[in-house]
């Protein structure tokens, strides 16, 4: 038997102990040993919930139970929960967590401790919730030189951006309608800033190539700025908006953004709608591979976190082998970053026309019946080029980069 620890009991930490309940005889046969939930950590008592027969408050009292062989985190942030996770870890009990704060900020500290104590640290839940990515990155892919990871990693915003073009109606309205339904926290800006989404494509980087990739250095813009103006743009091109987190090899250089993008019907991120999640990796030897499904959600991300403890649980006293050193991976500057722009200049295009061609060269204008506005799609350049032209017009509205 296999005894197992959770910390917190919000919505993941009662959905991974619903599922190894309810699931208890298929977990059991597929895990050639039976798994049980010793002990459940929480500030709160729950009366009249199940768990109240294994309800502990204080954390020393997992932490030095030696029966615990397995301790999931889903209490989420760094403090205290880095702390809890190092000190399980040190004392040799495996630990399987949700937490993509956690894993972005001390995954290769976390590793190399469980890789000294033989024992096994696993985040399969930190990124995309319930679509398996983690571990076909460290072993399906592993033959593989990954040239580029792209996804749409937020179900919030992807949710937003799907009704803004369905619907026609403004950020606003859409943003509070998702808080509406749950989808949308009260304090929405790690969402819609592209923070959530930052953190997950610093894990899929670092893992891809063995290196710390740190989410402070991957620049990040959200979707606040998007309008119903740019929406109808997108139609008019055949094309949706999607908040896009990637990562690229340029030889030995990798570049990496969290950015809304103008995706065409022939990506296959095209048709990834409301909140659903989708990850595109492309290999030297696979080519494109893509993983879709739902990237949030209690059971969705609680059913990653019982895998993980599932496969904890096969390799007790073993260390699952996982590259990322803490080494820092250096990535191109973002001035040097290159995509075409879809530009809009306030004004009429028979003023600007000539100052658009003048700093940018050749572009595709790009009409959507505003006759108060310029807009136009720009060739492949450089985040510094950009830069210089659009100070040298002025006028700018907005910009939505676009696939070089």
């Amino acid at each position: 038997m296999i005894n197992v620890s959770i910390l917190g009991y919000g919505t993941i930490g009662s959905g991974v102990f619903e599922i190894l309940n309810k699931n208890k005889q298929i977990i059991t046969k597929r895990n050639s040993g039976e798994i049980r939930v010793k002990s459940v950590l929480d500030l709160r008592d729950f009366p009249g919930d199940p768990v109240e027969d294994v309800l502990v408050h204080d954390f020393s009292e997992i932490e030095n139970d030696d029966e615990v062989q397995i301790v999931v985190e889903t209490m989420g942030g760094l403090h205290p929960a880095y702390d809890f996770v190092k000190a399980c870890l040190e004392k040799g009990k495996s630990v399987c967590t949700s937490n993509k704060a956690l894993v972005a900020a001390f995954g290769p500290e976390l590793l190399s401790i469980a890789e000294e104590k033989k024992c096994n640290f696993l985040f399969e839940a930190s990124v995309g919730g319930g679509i398996p990515i983690i571990r076909p990155l460290k072993t399906s892919l592993a033959p593989d030189e990954i040239l580029e990871i792209s996804g749409i990693l937020n179900g919030t915003t992807n949710y937003i951006l799907t009704e803004m073009t369905e619907k026609g109606a403004d950020f606003e309205t859409v943003l509070k309608d998702a808080q509406d339904k749950g989808y949308a926290e009260k304090d929405p800006s790690a969402d819609v800033e592209g923070h959530d989404t930052c953190r997950k494509i610093a894990i899929l980087t670092s893992l891809a190539y063995g290196s710390q990739v740190d989410f402070e250095d991957i620049y990040t813009e959200g979707i606040t700025k998007i309008t119903e103006r740019d929406i109808n743009y997108a139609k008019k091109l055949g094309a949706k908006i999607k908040i896009v987190g990637f990562s690229k090899r340029n030889k030995e250089r990798i570049s990496a953004m969290v950015v809304p993008k103008l995706i065409t019907s022939e990506h296959p991120l095209y048709s990834v709608d409301g909140v659903f999640n989708a990850i595109l990796v492309k290999g030297n030897m696979t080519g494109d591979v893509m993983f879709y499904g739902q990237g949030a959600g209690k059971h969705a991300t609680a059913s990653a976190v019982v895998s993980d403890i599932m496969e904890a649980s096969k390799h007790m006293g073993i260390n699952i082998k996982t590259i990322w050193e803490s080494d820092k991976l250096e990535l191109v500057p973002f001035e040097e970053s290159v995509s075409k722009f879809f530009v809009r200049f306030s004004g009429t295009s028979e003023e600007n026309t000539p100052k658009a061609v003048k700093a940018f060269g050749d572009v595709m204008p790009v009409e959507a019946g505003y006759n108060d506005e310029y807009a136009f799609i720009t060739k492949a350049i450089t985040e510094s080029a950009f830069k210089k032209a659009a100070k040298e017009v002025g006028n700018i509205i907005n910009k939505i980069r676009i696939d070089a």
